[in-house]
């Protein structure tokens, strides 16, 4: 199949097939135009598995989608943080693409969890925006180096779904910058996404679907994204002013109305042609990049994609408490006790859901290692009519073994698409089997299957080892199971804090809002951040794990390489990691930077790098990690670009956010951010400017005994703008003398150096 020669295209495209190719055909296609030899291609939801339907598909296309491997969901692959795990993931889903000619996988979804209460959380990576981009690299580059394009979504600022359509999220562009638009800019400016899909909601007032701000200024010109920009399904709202935006391809179609709209606003001089061509020619490009997957007669390894799937679930659990009850034993006597053992749930409800290949059962596969083991549901989901019976089962069960397998967990219920999450809490009546088991039985081993975080005070008392397992795909039970018996040595760090109470989270006032608007006013303190930042206590932080081996990490070294003048700052950390116990394990060392004499606020520290090494027992790795300069940077509104000030950073080295023996500081030298002296500017800022202090001191001991500069009347006075000091008679500065000290200084900026 020849590739399209975009430009011949269009000038032989009609005014009527141009506006028709910014809108889709269908609920999953693209538009065609069989005259020009142009296809329509296919697109499907796929985050972590596809939800493929090669026909029109129902008019929610939320049913009857092929067969697919479902693999973990974001917030449970996160925990591994390794983005080479993410990218043999994408690997698998591209080869299970191309077997159903679909050309373009709507994902990875890339929000920031401002909130643990989002009822999508468990389609998100992280609160951590360093992290979401390394990870969401990963997959990107694992689909797209096999010619199968992705959707990086939603962008932007979508983080809740309540009133999602309508919401408009007011959020300072420090915030935005430094929170929820890193990830995009990464995975744009490393892996170049085929698409990215604008969010339902406003942004600072305007759609994101007519947000030039977002779509024109920041993503193409800013960040370089060279690819097609696709509305979330449903998100265009008025489509002429969605193309001019920056709106390439509106999905699901408003046919004919979107249309016809685009032609006549060309008609009546509204929309410049030359515009709606701009638009145009991302789509065809689109098309000549996702046709080569249309004729393709290709299969994939259901077998081998499930093994990756059971890997990776057992790569994401991350193992909470554990006072050597884990692993168990082969000979171990266990009971089991939860429905949601018998009754897996493993992947999130919405537009994510799939239809998997197979599913792992826990109860099946602890049967399979232990032999028969007594079972009792403990609790029902959904229906709780008969908690009470079923709880005195529990309890009967749990004195026939010496250890009880309790798996709990959120009900599908409970989080999904479409709306958020009031609490954070485990159901009562799987709470309460929990201490009534206990009660009978100390040797308590708890699974948790939840998409998002949920409180665990009521939990970790009664559990000796807690195993944080997520949703772990169709594999999942054997994933767990892998984890409780030593088969696979947990690695997994949190990627986003658990929390003792809700009421702790920094977006508790401000979510989701009312009155259709939500205001960030926790700015930068999202997750850790905030958590740090009020000296709260947690009960797991962010990049926590522990592991069934301990490590020790030493001889700590920091080398710092480049300026910050002509961008390339960078430092290289090297750690010395050594497996101090008796089994093969993985650590993974987190680097945190701190800034602690910045003259900005900034978090009390921020992720910088990461790196994972897997080490036998008794050896030891030296590890190094890059920080770019962007680690050192903040976003800088007096200056409207990213900066870094001159000053000693602190390099903070460990296990977790809240677990670093090791730190080393660092003095970077930068370019002075002060901005140029004007009338406007404070006295304080004038007499830190060298040049400025001589200025105003040669002029106020001009006329008065300089009183005015002693450090008591400093204080007061310091924050007064200059021109309303000229005001004053005893700064014997006028008005008239200001603007020509103002100009005085200005010309002396400007002279060569």
């Amino acid at each position: 199949m020849s590739d399209l020669d975009v430009d011949r295209l269009l000038t032989e495209l009609t005014l009527q097939e141009k506006a028709s190719l910014t809108s889709g055909s269908d609920f999953w296609h693209t538009t065609g135009v069989e005259r020009l030899g142009i296809p329509r291609i296919m697109v499907s939801d796929g985050p972590h598995g596809l939800r493929a339907q090669p026909e029109e598909g129902d008019h929610l296309g939320l049913g009857g989608s092929l067969p697919a491997t479902c693999f973990p969901t974001a917030s449970a692959i996160a925990s591994a943080w390794d983005p080479e795990l993410l990218g043999r993931i994408g690997a698998a889903l591209a080869q299970e693409a191309r077997a159903c000619n679909l050309s373009v996988i709507l994902g990875p979804g890339i929000n920031i969890k401002r909130s643990p209460l989002c009822g999508r959380n468990f389609e998100y990576f992280s609160e951590d925006p360093y992290l979401t981009g390394e990870l969401a690299v990963g997959l990107v580059d694992g689909i797209q180096a096999h010619g199968v394009g992705t959707s990086l979504k939603h962008y932007a600022a979508n983080n809740q779904e309540t009133d999602r359509l309508r919401v408009d999220a007011r959020v300072d562009e420090r915030t935005l910058r430094e929170i929820y638009l890193p990830a995009f800019e990464r995975v744009v400016t490393a892996s170049q996404p085929w698409t990215v899909m604008c969010a339902y909601n406003k942004v600072n007032g305007l759609s994101a679907s007519e947000n030039p701000w977002l779509l024109t200024t920041v993503l193409r010109d800013d960040f370089g994204f060279e690819g097609l920009v696709v509305s979330d399904w449903g998100a265009v709202y008025h489509r002429v002013p969605a193309l001019v935006a920056g709106t390439d391809l509106e999905m699901p179609p408003a046919l004919p109305h979107s249309p016809d709209a685009v032609v006549a606003a060309v008609q009546s001089g509204e929309l410049d042609v030359a515009v709606l061509d701009a638009r145009v020619r991302t789509v065809l490009e689109l098309a000549a990049k996702g046709r080569h997957v249309l004729d393709l007669d290709e299969s994939f390894d259901v077998d081998a994609h499930h093994t990756l799937a059971r890997e990776a679930a057992a790569r994401s659990v991350v193992l909470l408490t554990n006072d050597g009850i884990l692993p168990l034993a082969p000979d171990t006597s266990i009971a089991v006790v939860g429905e949601l053992a018998r009754t897996p749930r493993y992947q999130g409800a919405g537009s994510s859901q799939v239809n998997p290949t197979r599913v792992d059962v826990i109860l099946d596969e602890l049967t399979a290692r232990f032999g028969d083991v007594p079972f009792a549901a403990g609790y029902g989901v959904g229906d709780t009519g008969e908690d009470e019976a079923l709880r005195a089962e529990a309890e009967r069960v749990a004195t026939q073994a010496s250890t009880v397998v309790v798996v709990l967990g959120l009900p599908a219920a409970d989080e999904s698409e479409g709306f958020d999450r009031t609490h954070l809490d485990l159901p009562a009546n799987q709470l309460a089997t929990l201490a009534a088991v206990a009660a009978v039985n100390a040797d308590v081993v708890v699974v948790l299957a939840n998409g998002s975080t949920v409180v665990l005070g009521d939990v970790v008392p009664h559990a000796r080892a807690l195993v944080e397992a997520w949703l772990g795909g169709q594999a999942a039970g054997g994933g767990i199971v892998d984890v409780l018996t030593g088969a696979v040595n947990p690695s997994g760090k949190l990627a986003e804090t658990v929390p003792h109470r809700l009421e702790d989270s920094s977006s508790y006032l401000g979510f989701p809002g009312d009155s259709q608007v939500v205001r960030y006013g926790e700015g930068l303190f999202v997750g850790y951040r905030g958590y740090d930042a009020s000296h709260l206590e947690v009960a797991f932080p962010f990049g926590f794990g522990l592991s069934y081996t301990t490590f020790a990490l030493s001889d700590l070294t920091v080398a710092t390489h480049g300026s910050v003048a002509d961008g390339s700052l960078g430092a290289t950390v090297t750690v010395t990691v050594r497996n101090t116990g008796s089994v093969t394990g993985a650590e993974v060392v987190q680097v945190y930077v701190e800034d602690p004499g910045s003259s900005v606020t900034r978090p009390v520290r921020e992720l910088g790098g990461f790196a994972r090494v897997e080490l036998a027992p008794g050896a030891s790795q030296q590890v190094s990690v890059e920080l770019g300069q962007r680690a050192f940077s903040f976003w800088s509104e007096l200056n409207g670009r990213w900066a870094v000030e001159a000053g000693d950073f602190t390099l903070a080295v460990g296990s977790s956010s809240r677990d670093l023996p090791l730190r080393q500081t660092v003095h970077v030298d930068a370019p002075s951010l002060a901005r140029p002296l004007a009338r406007d500017s404070t006295l304080h800022e004038w007499m830190a400017d060298p040049r400025g202090r001589a200025l105003l001191e040669r002029e106020i001991s001009a006329g008065q005994p300089g009183a005015v500069l002693e450090p008591e009347l400093l204080s007061v006075i310091g924050t007064m703008p200059m021109s309303t000091l000229a005001n004053f008679g005893g700064m014997s500065l006028s008005q008239d003398r200001l603007d020509e000290v103002t100009e005085e200084w200005r010309r002396g900026a400007d002279a060569p150096a």
